[in-house]
């Protein structure tokens, strides 16, 4: 049997589970259901404290009445018993029993339900001398054993005082409660203890009556709150969740959505209110849109329109910077300034054209699996000119293996190379830090700077459109104020991270974390934001430090190349 049970009770857990984060679920979810089991739960609360209140109240009342009743019954009819026994005229045994017997059977209530019976017993260890002609006597199926010992214990040591104490009555097959009240009677020297027992079984029936009233009205009361609460939280809730569903729909873009409004309440008064909201928002975001649709036409159009009088500017500026050696300084000079800004002017020209890309929603990921290494060190070799003009030095800490990434790798190499040549220019000439490591998941590269710095206020804004932390210092390397613009967005088409961190005087790092494979997302970056020379003492640092099975490499000042720089597991 306990095996079956334990089988059943196996094959419903599943079931009583679904069941319970259903519940769970809908709790979390539904206001309305919310607030119709708490009003349940509240109501059953209140409703069986007041039932359970009502129904002691009831049987104490009862009680007191049945019990003042009995107390006073048994004063007439003991007063009656002992007027008897007093007055009687026996001399023999016989005569006495028959005396005994019908005046007890005069004090027994008797009718359809037995109301009242006795218990007639002469006290032990009498030591006067006596005639004890009548041991016991009770009522049918009762003896001394239905009274509590306490009970003959008081009376016992009692004078003519009256106590009473509750029991339990035997009738048939069933007990049932009842009170006996006991006192103290003589007949003829001998003293006795006469019980006058009550049957409380009518009171007892009355009393479940009452209880199965209170509690079947109770019941019907919750249902009824219940069904109350539902119907008006329903007029409530409803309309809310019309208007957070209206809500989802604005904001996925189907700005023509508006709430159905009906009467003259509150909540219609809300729908109206949220309708003219919604015809706000939606007249606004079509002027925005439309004047967001005119500015990228008009910038791609202009950098359409300009790419051909540039290249007929740029032809000439080459030829005229070609032949400087022949001009006087002034014109010699006039001819590289018009060099280097047709020049800057064109990357001007070809990063505008890159944005107007992005915002037409047009720019296509070419995504092929790569050695990301190979990148970042074509990067490095490139940037090496300007490091040397700014006396830095590039340190590459990586892996030995390759890192194959799903890349654009034309967006990464432009990506790097902002972020390199940014730290050359900003570090004042000291040497910069480029740091590669891969996880499971994802690949990430730091460029690190010890320059001048930024505040987190500037960090959080360094990828916006044309912003620059110190407008007055003017560009040496002639930027076009959207490198970092168009870095984070080649970031976004590869599901990456773009990050920056920075702090005045102790330099700036930019972190890049790609996926290793398109379409996955990224938990971790296997590199820290925070370098590890700038954090307090003690701090814990979340980062594992790769520094086994790496090849560092430095771009030397002087000779403008690479070196491969041992690690402490190479011999020197």
């Amino acid at each position: 049997m306990a095996r079956l049970v334990g089988t059943g009770f196996r094959r419903f857990l599943p079931a009583l589970r679904h069941i319970g984060r259903a519940l769970q679920r809908r709790w979390r979810r539904s206001l309305q259901f919310r607030t119709v089991l708490t009003t349940l739960l509240l109501a059953v609360t209140s409703f069986a404290a007041v039932g359970a209140y009502l129904s002691h109240q009831i049987a104490n009342n009862l009680f007191q009445e049945r019990l003042t009743q009995a107390e006073s019954e048994t004063r007439y009819n003991v007063k009656q018993v002992q007027d008897t026994f007093d007055g009687a005229q026996v001399t023999d045994q016989s005569s006495v029993i028959t005396l005994v017997y019908d005046t007890l059977n005069a004090v027994e209530g008797r009718g359809s339900v037995i109301q009242r019976r006795y218990v007639f017993e002469a006290m032990p260890e009498q030591t006067k001398p006596r005639n004890r002609w009548v041991e016991s006597r009770a009522s049918d199926q009762l003896t001394v054993s239905v009274i509590p010992p306490e009970l003959r214990k008081a009376v016992q040591e009692s004078g003519k005082d009256q106590y009473w104490a509750s029991t339990v009555i035997p009738v048939g097959t069933e007990d049932r409660p009842g009170i006996a009240v006991g006192n103290k009677v003589t007949f003829n020297g001998t003293v006795y203890e006469l019980y006058l027992i009550y049957d409380l079984n009518t009171a007892q029936q009355t009393l479940d009556e009452i209880q199965r009233v209170l509690w079947a009205g109770g019941a019907v009361l919750v249902l009824l709150i219940g069904a109350v609460a539902w119907y008006v939280t329903r007029n409530v809730v409803s309309p809310v969740s019309h208007a957070a569903m209206v809500s989802e729909k604005l904001a996925a873009g189907q700005l023509q959505e508006r709430m159905v409004v009906r009467g003259e309440d509150e909540v219609a008064r809300l729908g109206a209110s949220f309708n003219h909201m919604a015809a706000s928002l939606q007249e606004q975001i079509t002027q925005l849109a439309t004047l967001s649709q005119m500015q990228q036409r008009f910038v791609s159009d202009v950098s359409h329109e300009l790419r051909t009088p540039l290249t007929t500017v740029r032809m000439a500026a080459e030829v005229l910077y070609d032949a400087r050696d022949d001009f006087d300084p002034i014109n010699k000079r006039s001819a590289e300034l018009l060099y280097n800004q047709v020049e800057r002017f064109q990357s001007l020209l070809s990063d505008l054209l890159e944005i107007s890309r992005f915002d037409a929603g047009v720019a296509v990921l070419d995504a092929e699996p790569e050695d990301i290494l190979q990148v970042v060190a074509h990067v490095i070799e490139g940037a090496a000119p300007v490091a040397a003009e700014y006396g830095s030095e590039i340190v590459l800490s990586a892996p030995a293996q390759p890192i194959i990434v799903e890349m654009d790798a034309r967006r990464i190499d432009r990506i790097l190379r902002n972020l390199i040549l940014n730290a050359v220019e900003h570090g004042e000439g000291k040497p910069v830090t480029v740091t590669v490591a891969a996880n499971q998941a994802a690949v990430g590269i730091a460029v690190r700077d010890r320059g001048i710095g930024m505040e987190p206020s500037e960090a959080a804004r360094v990828f916006d459109r044309f912003w620059r932390a110190d407008p007055a210092r003017a560009r040496t390397t002639g930027g076009s104020g959207l490198g970092l613009s168009i870095a984070m967005e080649d970031t976004k088409l590869h599901n990456g991270w773009l990050q920056a961190w920075g702090r005045k005087g102790s330099g700036a790092n930019f972190r890049l974390t790609l996926p290793l494979h398109q379409g996955e997302d990224i938990d971790t970056s296997p590199v820290q934001l925070e370098p590890d020379d700038v954090m307090a003492p003690g701090e814990p640092r979340n980062i594992p430090r790769e520094t086994d099975n790496r090849n560092m490499l430095v771009l030397e000042t002087g000779a403008a190349r690479l070196a491969p720089v041992p690690t402490s597991k190479e011999t020197p």
